[in-house]
C-alpha cells in the first residue's frame, strides 16, 4: 500500500473523535484510523450520520508511519467509491468463474495470477488475448472461461434516483430506517445528511424504472404517515 491508494474498510469502532477500521484485502490485523475532520468537512454533530460500526466504506491513505495508517473518508469522491466497489465485485465474479471451471485448483490459480497483477486486469486482457490464460489453466479450460465471459456481456441497465428524508422527531433515525427498508431489494447509498441514492439494475431499463418508481411512491406515502419530509430529486 502507498499514500494515495484507495482501500476498502470495515468500520470497527469509534473511540472519542477517531474512527478505527479494519482494512480489507490485507492482513486481518491491519488497522487504520480516521480522525473526525477526515470523515466530513465542518463540525460533526453525530458521527453516525456518516459512519457506523460494521459498515463497509472506501478510504484514501493519507500517511503510513510504523504500524499506523491514517485514512480519509471525505477525500474519496463518489466516482472513486463506485469504481472501487465495482472493481471488487468484478474480482469476485472472476474468482467465482475460476472456481466453477478449475475446481479445487482455483486458489492456486488465483495466487499465481495475483503475484503479478490483479484478477480484473488479467481477465480484461484475456478477453482479447487469451495466451497467458492458456498458459495457466490450459486450452480447454480457457475455452470454457471465455464462453462464460462472453455470456456475461449482455448489458445491465442501472436506474438511480436520489431522495431526501428529513425530520426533527427524536426517533427520526428509526423512522428513516423504516422508510428505507421499503427499498431492501435495491441498493441504497448514503450521500449526505438526509440524502440517499436508490439504485436498481435490470436487463430492461423500463422495467427497472417502473419497479423503483413504485417503491418511491410507497416510501413517500409511508413518510407522510410517519411525519417525515420526503422529496425526490
Amino acid at each position: 500500500m502507498e499514500v494515495g491508494d484507495l482501500v476498502s474498510c470495515i468500520v470497527d469502532r469509534i473511540v472519542g473523535t477517531v474512527v478505527f477500521v479494519k482494512i480489507l484485502g490485507q492482513n486481518s490485523d491491519l488497522e487504520g484510523s480516521i480522525v473526525f475532520s477526515e470523515v466530513a468537512p465542518g463540525r460533526i454533530r453525530n458521527i453516525r450520520d456518516y459512519i457506523v460500526p460494521k459498515k463497509k466504506i472506501v478510504c484514501k491513505i493519507l500517511r503510513i508511519s510504523n504500524n499506523n495508517i491514517d485514512l480519509s473518508f471525505r477525500r474519496v469522491s463518489q466516482k472513486e467509491r463506485k469504481e472501487v466497489l465495482e472493481g471488487e465485485n468484478l474480482e469476485k465474479s472472476y474468482a467465482s468463474i475460476l472456481k466453477s471451471v478449475v475446481g479445487e485448483d482455483a486458489e492456486k490459480t488465483i495466487k499465481k495470477i495475483t503475484e503479478k497483477e490483479s484478477l480484473v486486469s488479467f481477465f480484461e486482457e484475456a478477453k482479447t488475448n487469451s495466451k497467458e490464460l492458456e498458459k495457466i489453466v490450459g486450452e480447454e479450460n480457457t475455452k470454457k472461461i471465455l464462453e462464460i465471459l462472453n455470456a456475461q456481456k449482455k448489458k445491465i441497465s442501472k436506474v438511480k434516483k436520489e431522495i431526501s428524508l428529513t425530520t426533527t422527531k427524536p426517533n427520526g433515525i428509526t423512522l428513516i430506517k423504516k422508510i428505507l427498508s421499503i427499498f431492501k431489494e435495491f441498493e441504497v447509498k448514503y450521500l449526505a445528511a438526509g440524502k440517499y441514492f436508490i439504485e436498481a439494475e435490470s436487463n430492461d431499463v423500463k422495467s427497472a424504472d417502473k419497479k423503483i418508481r413504485e417503491k418511491i411512491d410507497e416510501a413517500e406515502k409511508e413518510a407522510k404517515k410517519l411525519g417525515v419530509e420526503f422529496s425526490l430529486k
